[in-house]
């Protein structure tokens, strides 16, 4: 699929969304759905306390949904443009392939997207393996983007993830990724940074070794206080005016090496580009700058089955 195509099939829904929001028209189900499959992780991260609320990961709470009570929700839900899993660490659910096969059936989503620490090198890559094959049984292409996080080269991202040693898998991991993309183009690797008060003053040494490993896609997000991360009150979140700075010089990188990647990261890395913009004003103003959708184009399961509008 062309670039153009995936903003062809966008445009109508965003023209939708106006008119819902303005009070014209009815809504037509979101453009994304993010579900958090489990709160369960192995990483113990500087910026996320969840893994204290869950502190065995490998026992698989009474209260997470089952695989027929997903295919029930997603089963009444209109399809969607994106499919986003999260967490926790998806990949502790043993059924996420199961999980993505009800997506693919109900949802129909144009792209499936999918986090992950790279601690478990085996059980994600036998993961992402099964969900293209599942994908390719049903004679699909659907894109598939794998996102192993990097928050800092070498000691520094075993500091702030937690986990000693976790840097030597997370390369495994990434290196096991682009070997499966060799076999499934409709695989994508991206690495993504949280950036945090522990890692701004490194993004540049982050950016130029993930330049090192040829990756098309390569993203940052803010560190954030989320009810849901139960961090609320930790200072992990630089100023307005840091990340702003840091956007800046980012965004400049990004625009640069626009032109060597293939559609889909060009796609979704100028989409961000405005990303890093708004993100930087939200935090500088502390208030919001655009018009909000939660709700009405994007949604968010949790594990537990409760729907958050964002």
């Amino acid at each position: 699929m062309k670039a153009s195509d995936y903003i062809t099939r966008l445009f109508p829904k965003t023209l939708a969304y106006r008119a819902t929001r303005a009070g014209l028209a009815d809504a037509i189900g979101p453009m994304t759905l993010t579900f958090s499959v489990t709160n369960r992780c192995n990483s113990r991260c500087k910026t996320c306390n969840i893994w204290q609320i869950y502190p065995n990961h490998w026992q698989v709470e009474e209260e997470e949904l089952s695989l027929e009570e997903i295919g029930k929700i997603f089963a009444s839900t209109p399809p969607v443009y994106f499919f986003n899993l999260s967490g926790g660490e998806p990949f502790l659910r043993d059924d996420l392939p199961e999980i993505v096969d009800l997506a693919v059936e109900h949802l129909h989503p144009a792209i499936i997207h999918s986090p992950t620490n790279g601690i478990m090198t085996k059980r994600v890559l036998a993961g992402t393996r099964k969900i293209l094959e599942n994908l390719r049984a049903r004679g699909l292409d659907t894109p598939v983007t794998i996102k192993p996080s990097i928050d800092g080269v070498e000691d520094l991202h075993d500091e702030i993830r937690g986990v000693k040693g976790n840097w030597p898998r997370l390369l495994a991991t990434i290196a096991g990724l682009q070997e499966l993309e060799k076999e499934f183009p409709n695989l994508h690797v991206e690495l993504g940074t949280v950036v945090s008060n522990f890692n701004k003053d490194r993004l540049d040494e982050i950016e130029d070794f993930v330049n090192t490993l040829g990756v098309q896609s390569y993203r940052n997000e803010i560190a954030e206080q989320r009810e849901e991360f139960f961090n609320l009150g930790d200072p992990i979140t630089p100023t307005g005016e840091e990340y702003a700075t840091l956007m800046h010089e980012f965004a400049a990188k990004v625009r640069a090496n626009l032109p060597k990647k293939r559609p889909l990261a060009r796609l979704t890395e100028s989409l961000r580009l405005v990303y890093y913009e708004l993100a930087a004003r939200i935090v500088q103003e502390d208030r919001q700058v655009i018009p909000c959708y939660a709700g009405i184009s994007n949604v968010h399961l949790t594990p537990h089955g409760q729907l958050w509008p964002c």
